[in-house]
Order: C-alpha cells, then structure tokens, then sequence
C-alpha cells in the first residue's frame, strides 16, 4: 500500500466515522492539486528573489542542465508504471517524433521548460475514431523548480508527429485521466486512462426524479481489468454528462465526470434560455437583464440541461453584502426541482447555492444557504434565508436548540448566522401560524464539478 492508498483509506475511515458525510477523498485531491499551484507560485517568488539578479527564475537565462533543482510537493506519477497502451504503442518512430513534439507549457507569467526529452515517459497513444491521441508524463523546469504534468496531444486520425498539438493537462499525479471531444454534429471519443489491472465503467445520460434523486443510466462495463476505455460516441445536441467510475476489485479509486469539451456550428446554444423567458420569469422586477440571464444560463449549464423543456422560476431578487442577488429555480419536464442562488454582476459573480429539491410542495419550502467570504473561499457563519410567497414568519432552528425568529427585510430575505459545521434548518410559516414548509440548509460544499444532487450536501430529500 502505497503513501495515496493509505492516506485515501484514512480519509474514508474518518467519513465514516462522523457519519453521513461525503467521501473527502476526491475533493482532497482536488485541494491538493490547488494548493500544489500554490506552492509552485509561492516557491517560484522565493526562487526568484534569489536568481533575480541573473533572470534565470523567469528563464531570461538558461539554467544549466547540471543545476539542481527544487521538487515541486505532489503526488508521484503512476500512469507511467508499466509499457504504453493504445493501439500506437508499438509505432516507435512515431513516438520518438512526438517526443520532439512537445512544447514547453505557457502558464501565466511563467514558462515551464521541458526539463530532459529523454526522461518523457508515454502512457498511451492510439488512433480513436477520427482522433489520434497521445498522453505522456513529462519532466518540466522553472528556473529553479522541477514539476512533471500529464499531457495530452491530439490531432486527426493517422496524422504525423509534426500535425499534433496539446489538447490539455493535468497534474502527473492524477490516477485517473480523460479525454472527451464532442460536437452536436459529428461523433465524438471518450478515452479513460486508469491504473492498468482496474476496471473502467462509463454511464452516458442521466435524469433529475421528482423525489430529488439523481439517476445515472446504467454503466458499460469497458475492457475489464485493462484500466482503459476507448469509446466512440454519438453526436450530442447539447453538452453531454459522462460519469466515470474506476474499481480495483471492490474499491472504487475514481467517481466523476469526463473532461469535455463541446462544439456546435448552430447559431444557438441549447442550453441557453432565451431573453423572452428570463424576462417572463423575471416578472415586473427591476434588475438588469444582462446579469440575471448569465445567472439564468448558468444555473442551467450547471445541472447540464438543456432549455428546451425547461422550466425558469426567478424566486426572489434583492442584494447579498451589497451587492445584485438572486435565488432562481430550473426544473426539467417531470423532473425534481433545482435551486440556485447568486450575487455580483454578469462579469464577476459567486454561485451560492445549488441545491436539488422534491417536486412536491416546492413552492411552500423555505431556502437557505451559507456565504463563503467576499473573494475567498474562506466559509463564514452567514446565512441568506428566503420564504416562498405568503410567508408572514421564519425561524431557524441550529441542531436541537430552540429555534429562533428571523426578521425579513422587504424583499422577503433574511440574514442570520449558523456556524459553518452546525446543522441548521428554516421553517415558514403563513397566516395563523400555519407551517407552510421547512428545508434543511445544507452544508458548505466541497467540490462542485459533478452533477447538483449526486452528493449528499446537494440534496434534499423529503
């Protein structure tokens, strides 16, 4: 068991413990690779504050190959353990001209050298459908720091070394890579690299239920125990969900989406609400349209719908810290109903809450949902509370603890505070003290690049 295995093992050990939490194993690699990034533009400012006077930290001047460098922390490659895979595997000349290929990586205000062309070390290259693909790990220098990344290169099928160009990376440490292009016009391919001995299943489609579930299609099953999947795909009209699911034996190292990208040649976007009916759903509200149809587009890309079939409620609008705000519904045709809530302006905005909730009795539920601190992903104990219409009281309830009256300012919002690991719930109540409905406030989350609701912090059910 290596150091990753162990610490994965711990993480989930832990989860379990505490109960009903999500699995903290994938968003901690998540937050290691940010704060890798971190420490990579921390130590580059050291570094550079030593090698200034000679420019070799900005790469002004060349650093000699016999220097030593500073390892970058991270995880240690695994994709490259073992002989190349794909059906270009055995082409030789090929991947010698690739090796050449490769080109040093451009990040903000920095250039990350490739540090020695011998030492890149490929995983996989293959011609898939009409896409010919290569990954490698390769070794890369700035000035004083050493890092290596994984790397992909594509180009059209059977082209040359000379024709290929990189079609995006990641950290060398990642486990599990993908590769996914797809047009509404065209067939696409989906590729998964994994741990060779692991199995790979693919689910392609999904559906939010009335009850607040989402459920996934069901899984293919691809090239057991190869830790590869090579899948050419139809035309998709609007940007597709893929879910990946990677075992060894009766662990599962890997749970989540593809890296996708999606082209169209139609003038439109499928997943764009029209102008007519964000304005229809805004209602005789003031606010400005251009930010309430970003935010409207961006609430239906997030769940991956399109807007055909899609229904647009703007529940309320108002300010959070000062700032334009709102809190906005989509639900798909016999579907559940998700919540989404924003602050900002078109250009620079923070998505508050995403949150999938039953069909039934929606309209009656109280909403609310936790700030992070203004630039920063620092949580704070703030918390944003709305009624739905007719509510004439609010409450929020902390654990067990009495629950206490909230006073709504005259856009029916409330704020109030909960502490970031306190469980909370708000309750509405209409005239005569009716109960109109009461809605947990769910927990900060930690990773937001899956599907709203495939994880327990963003649901509701009951």
């Amino acid at each position: 068991m290596n150091t990753e295995t162990a610490l994965k093992d711990a993480l989930a050990a832990e989860a379990d413990a505490l109960g009903a939490i999500d699995n903290p194993w994938p968003g901690f690699q998540q937050r290691e690779r940010r704060h890798k990034l971190r420490r990579r533009t921390a130590l580059a400012g050291v570094a550079a504050v030593v090698a200034a006077a000679g420019g070799v930290q900005a790469g002004v001047v060349p650093l000699p190959g016999w220097a030593p460098g500073i390892a970058v922390a991270g995880f240690n490659p695994v994709l490259n353990q073992g002989p190349v895979r794909g059906s270009l595997a055995g082409d030789k000349a090929f991947l010698e001209a690739m090796r050449q290929q490769f080109q040093d990586v451009q990040d903000p205000g920095e250039t990350w050298r490739i540090a020695d062309r011998n030492q890149i070390d490929f995983v996989y290259a293959a011609d898939v459908g009409d896409t010919r693909l290569v990954l490698a790990v390769v070794p890369l220098r700035f000035g004083f720091l050493e890092d290596k990344s994984l790397i992909w290169y594509d180009g059209p099928a059977g082209a040359p070394a000379s024709k290929m160009t990189e079609g995006g990376r990641t950290d060398a440490g990642d486990t599990v890579v993908t590769y996914s292009q797809r047009s509404a016009e065209k067939p696409g391919v989906l590729v998964v690299v994994a741990p060779a001995g692991t199995t790979v299943a693919v689910s392609e489609g999904f559906r939010y239920t009335a009850e607040g579930r989402v459920e996934h299609d069901p899984a293919k099953v691809q090239q057991p125990g190869t830790g590869l999947t090579e899948m050419v795909l139809p035309p998709a009209p609007k940007p597709p969900e893929s879910k990946i699911t990677v075992t060894d034996g009766a662990d599962v190292i890997y749970e989540g989406g593809a890296a996708t990208g999606w082209s169209s040649s139609r003038d439109y976007r499928p997943d764009e609400f029209s102008a007519a009916t964000v304005t229809k759903a805004l209602g005789g509200r003031t606010f400005d349209r251009e930010t309430i149809v970003r935010w409207a587009n961006s609430a239906l890309q997030d769940a991956r719908l399109g807007a055909e079939g899609t229904r647009l409620e703007i529940r309320w609008t108002g300010t959070v810290n000062g700032q334009p705000a709102a809190l906005l519904t989509v639900q798909p045709r016999g579907g559940g109903v998700l919540a989404y809530a924003f602050h900002g302006k078109a250009s620079a905005y923070r998505q508050d809450l995403r949150l999938l909730l039953p069909a039934a009795n929606v309209t009656e539920r109280p909403i609310g949902w936790r700030l992070r601190a203004e630039n920063s992903d620092d949580k704070t104990d703030q918390v944003i509370v709305v009624g739905p219409a007719g509510t004439e009281r609010l409450t929020l309830q902390l654990g067990s603890a009495a629950p206490t009256q909230l006073t709504a300012d005259a856009t029916g919002a409330a704020t109030t505070s909960a502490p970031p690991q306190e469980e909370a719930r708000v309750t509405a109540y209409g005239k005569d003290g009716v109960e109109l409905g009461t809605t947990p406030v769910p927990m900060f989350e930690y990773d937001s690049g899956g599907l709203p609701g495939d994880t327990p912090k963003t649901r509701i059910v009951g």
